[in-house]
């Protein structure tokens, strides 16, 4: 999938971090030239541009963008951002600082699809706006490993399953299972997996895009390695 950031900042490079480490096409647009020659290029590519100008967003190819994330320190740039990006068919994340932003944004800016505040959630938080749907990232628990929590989808392989019949790749482990509105405990073997139910699963960044056809399906939004 195709991610365009605004912002390279710290939560605006940690989510592009997070995202390149799972396969993902990621650009971070950044109007501070020195912020952006500081930028680790060699995961990502960094474009110095104003987040809130539509030709400096259409030059890094937001029209093909799956989601924009606006993350900067300026929420008027983001804001605009994320309306340039909804006029595209992005999905849109829109970082705010405080409360009361946050209240008034969230009031006025309907169009937006999710309005984050990351001192409270963090970039985890901002890569599960963008990816929305069957996975959300928990935490990263070392550099290539990640503690997911995904979704059956009516696609899933494995729906009608037993756990004990879940075959996971081998640097990935099933670590709690929940059904379709209820809490997540430990697993049991003798578990179905049902439209709607939830697994969390530990995995490397390499072998994520396997855990979520297993478990997910190939039609739904995919989390590539």
């Amino acid at each position: 999938m195709r991610f365009v950031i605004v912002g390279a900042g710290r939560v605006g490079r940690r989510t592009a971090r997070v995202l390149t480490q799972e396969g993902h096409d990621v650009t971070v647009v950044e109007l501070d030239e020195g912020r952006s020659e500081r930028a680790p290029t060699e995961e990502f590519e960094v474009v110095e541009g104003d987040g809130s100008s539509e030709s400096d967003l259409l030059a890094v190819g937001v029209e093909d963008a799956d989601g924009i994330a606006a993350l900067s320190g300026d929420v008027t740039v983001n804001l605009v951002a994320c309306m340039i990006g909804k006029a595209h068919d992005c999905r849109t994340v829109l970082r705010v600082d405080d409360d009361y932003r946050e209240y008034v944004l969230a009031k006025y800016a309907s169009d937006v699809d999710e309005v984050i505040y990351p001192e409270r959630l963090g970039a985890i938080a901002a890569k599960n706006a963008l990816m929305g749907g069957t996975v959300r990232a928990i935490a990263d628990v070392a550099q290539n490993i990640q503690l997911v929590e995904l979704t059956v989808t009516e696609e899933s392989p494995m729906r009608g399953y037993t756990l004990s019949e879940l075959e996971l790749p081998a640097n990935a482990k099933l670590l709690g299972f929940g059904k379709e509105g209820g809490s997540v405990s430990l697993p049991n073997d003798d578990e179905s997996l049902e439209l709607g139910d939830r697994v969390v699963v530990i995995a490397d960044f390499e072998v994520l895009s396997d855990v979520h056809q297993i478990i997910v399906g190939q039609s739904a939004t995919p989390v590539t390695a």
